[in-house]
């Protein structure tokens, strides 16, 4: 099965760096809401603030895996039969092992029922992404994989329309987000479990794809427009605090559900901050020495960031409970989640290292392992690829 049968222009492809930072910048962030989440006191009003804009985490990332599936796609057509098995194994394999991990963390202390009862719920947690509060994320990316031959037939059949096409699926997210928000009558399933669903983020993922066929336009307008997509962000960072004030004093609601992420005023905050990490990566890509150090550094942040988001909340949750929580005995608030978020960051980053050096570098960050080689020259060839670098899920 494929769509490449329908026509498509020529075009070469090069590896993105832009979207290396894009990456990179929305893991961290992804990182620095579950921290948050578990380090902010009840009436932090400021910790609320920085959570409400931090919450765009979801939709960035679905936009970006979008744009990743079809550049590559576009660039390299394959049969269904050869991109599914790859992609749910870099991807399906990894969140089986982890959902195993996370279900033996969550009943270590009071496993309950039989092992027959806890396999059953180990198997619903697995069906419903719900084994740790992140492995959500996976399930849909796996979702939006089964989807690819549809994106990739609308975006090509679309073309010419793709603004008009965007603005109905744009429409459509606001509609279904302010529904999710301010709706009482969700029946319990989409009430629970709305997170799960591919169409939660159906706009996101569209406005990647279309970006992904637009990739070069797209990326010398974001280079001449910095400083215009830098207002953008600071104006809609604006408008979201203020709802986000409103909704808090004005409404009622509490602090945390007045920045819940899927609502509408997340949908604009999110297209803003997808805008503005991409200038950050134009930027980085116009000025990025091949060989530096730090170019280098970026390149290895991007191939770990898959597995440090799958090991991060194990980090997260191993220092709020060690010691009875002396941590958070230790340094009080706001500076509980700085430090928390700092070693986070190295525990899940030092994670990641072992396993990619070692035969379960599959299992637990979705890359293969390959031992080391010795190099046959000392000059490493700039890297040339048919998209952005390979992380799952994001590619």
């Amino acid at each position: 099965m494929t769509v490449s049968s329908l026509p498509d222009a020529p075009r070469t492809s090069r590896h993105l760096y832009e979207i290396d930072v894009v990456r990179i910048l929305t893991f961290a962030c992804v990182i620095a809401v579950h921290t948050t989440s578990h380090t902010v006191a009840g009436d932090d009003i400021p910790l609320y603030g920085f959570l409400a804009l931090a919450h765009f985490t979801r939709q960035v990332f679905f936009a970006l895996s979008g744009f990743v599936l079809v550049y590559s796609y576009l660039a390299k057509p394959v049969p269904m039969k050869r991109f599914w098995p790859r992609r749910f194994l870099l991807v399906g394999v990894p969140y089986l092992v982890w959902s195993a991990i996370y279900f033996i963390v969550a009943n270590i202390y009071s496993p309950q029922g039989s092992l027959l009862d806890m396999a059953g719920r180990f198997v619903i947690k697995v069906a419903t992404g719900t084994a740790w509060y992140h492995l959500y994320f996976l399930l849909v990316t796996m979702q939006v994989y089964l989807l690819v031959p549809a994106i990739v037939w609308l975006v090509k059949k679309s073309r010419g329309h793709h603004v008009a096409m965007l603005a109905v699926f744009g429409v459509f997210q606001l509609v279904i987000t302010g529904v999710y928000a301010y709706a009482g009558w969700l029946p319990g399933w989409l009430d629970d479990y709305s997170k799960v669903y591919f169409f939660s983020y159906l706009f996101f993922i569209m406005l990647g794809a279309v970006a992904a066929d637009h990739a070069e336009q797209l990326l010398a307008w974001v280079a001449s427009h910095r400083r215009m997509i830098a207002i953008i962000v600071v104006a809609t960072a604006v408008l979201t605090i203020a709802v986000f004030a409103f909704q808090a004093a004005g409404m009622g609601y509490s602090l945390y559900r007045a920045g819940t992420p899927l609502q509408p005023v997340i949908m604009v905050w999110a297209v803003a901050v997808a805008l503005g990490f991409l200038a950050i990566g134009s930027w980085w890509a116009a000025r990025r020495q091949s060989g530096g150090f730090v170019a280098r550094a970026v390149d290895v942040a991007s191939d770990r960031s898959f597995g440090i988001f799958l090991s991060h909340p194990l980090v997260l949750w191993l220092i709020l409970l060690a010691g009875d929580g002396l941590l958070a005995h230790l340094v009080p608030t706001p500076w509980l989640t700085l430090v928390a978020y700092v070693l986070v960051v190295v525990g899940a980053v030092a994670i990641t290292e072992l396993a990619r050096r070692s035969p379960a570098s599959l299992l637990l960050t979705g890359r293969p392992w390959r031992p080391k080689k010795k190099p046959e020259s000392s000059q490493r060839p700039e890297s040339v690829s048919t998209g952005a670098a390979s992380a799952p899920p994001l590619d």
